[in-house]
């Protein structure tokens, strides 16, 4: 398989704005610096909803994604946003070569 392109798009509980967003701007931050077969990890903000946000990541194989889902600081964000989001959907997908 090929590169493994990541969409995972959520919406925060509006009590946990602060919080969440603290959390996963520091998952960007580990990710970026420590995540071997990291191509783009891009953290978008909903420009119509100030509570929906969107992570586009590209990863070099589906065993880099897959170390990073393993690694503690995102193991750590995961477990302290859970209960804190309305709603999450995470596509992983293998671009098309036309």
């Amino acid at each position: 398989m090929s590169e493994v392109v990541v969409v995972a798009k959520f919406r925060v509980k509006e009590n946990f704005l602060d919080e969440v967003y603290a959390e996963v701007v520091e998952l960007y931050k580990k990710t970026h610096a420590n995540d071997e077969g990291c191509i783009q990890y891009d953290f978008h903000k909903d420009l119509n909803d100030k509570y929906s946000f969107t992570f586009v990541e590209t990863w070099a194989s589906m065993d880099a994604l897959s170390k990073h889902e393993q690694k503690e600081h995102f193991l750590t964000c995961i477990q302290n946003i859970n209960d804190k989001l309305e709603n999450i959907t995470i596509d992983k997908l293998e671009k098309i070569k036309i």
